[in-house]
């Protein structure tokens, strides 16, 4: 028991022999440790280094808020979703600049396997959400609006031989004010457009036993580029991949006669997984 002068007490509390130290106490709360070798100073030092990181880090976290401010700090991007982390005006803004991040590059060209259900099932082309599905001048679509964060790998809905892969449209969005009057006069959402008056666009034909099937890749002012990786005469798997949209747009797959198809508009489709009529003749 110690007592300091002033009439309190406190009580010192020893450790074992072999890593000897004192622990200084009263009633309710530890005061100080006592440390062979180690001085009060050398840890009111340490105390004052970790503090000082502390403030400096807080410091950096503050300047990285501020400074990409309305988007996310880089601090804390890697704990945020897709969407969360890079925000549709961001991504925009980055096509309109031409410098787009590689974090997003990263992340918007990947390729997950996918497991392909068994049967003659058509699967869904493309990620995304289902625009619309009907039936049109003896022709049924199914069209899939993909986003940002989709994943953009076009794959064969349905087994077949590539018959032809064919370029139509001729118009390439280049700037925000040609979209917007697209958008305005409704054609930008018509994806029936063919010709002249449609925006660029791959079409890849199967050959199958139910007649053609065709599988429209379409650009648009934020997805002006086309990979297409099938030739001509290729035999294709149900799910098997076709071809890449860089960047959001829309997949159309259309087949012949009346599909009843059964998804309906606003459900999120994956490709290759999603079985979307409950038609089996498609081989």
């Amino acid at each position: 028991m110690r007592d300091d002068g002033g009439g309190r007490i406190y009580k010192s509390i020893s450790t074992s022999r072999r890593t000897p130290f004192e622990i200084l106490v009263n009633d309710k709360s530890i005061l100080a440790v006592s440390v062979p070798g180690v001085s009060y100073h050398m840890l009111s030092k340490g105390t004052l280094l970790v503090q000082c990181a502390i403030v400096v880090f807080c410091g950096v976290a503050l300047t990285q808020f501020a400074v990409n401010f309305p988007f996310p700090s880089p601090l804390v991007k890697p704990l945020l979703p897709p969407k969360v982390r890079w925000p549709t005006e961001q991504v925009q803004d980055w096509i309109e600049s031409g410098k787009i991040d590689g974090g997003f590059l990263d992340f918007f060209n990947r390729d997950p396997e996918r497991i392909v259900p068994s049967g003659k099932n058509p699967v869904s082309p493309a990620d995304g959400v289902l625009v619309s599905a009907g039936f049109h001048d003896g022709a049924s679509e199914f069209v899939v609006g993909l986003s940002f964060w989709d994943v953009h790998v076009v794959r064969t809905p349905v087994a077949g031989v590539v018959k032809s892969i064919e370029q139509d449209g001729s118009i390439f969005l280049r700037t925000f004010a040609e979209y917007q009057r697209r958008r305005q006069s409704g054609l930008e959402q018509d994806v029936a457009l063919r010709g002249k008056t449609a925006p660029v666009q791959a079409i890849v034909t199967l050959s199958t036993v139910q007649g053609d099937v065709k599988v429209r890749l379409i650009t648009s002012y934020w997805a002006s580029r086309l990979r297409i990786w099938v030739h001509d005469g290729q035999r294709l798997e149900k799910g098997e991949r076709v071809g890449r949209i860089l960047l959001g747009s829309t997949v159309v797959a259309e087949f012949p006669g009346e599909v009843e198809f059964s998804v309906q508009p606003s459900q999120r489709v994956v490709a290759g997984e999603t079985i979307i009529s409950k038609d089996n003749a498609f081989q």
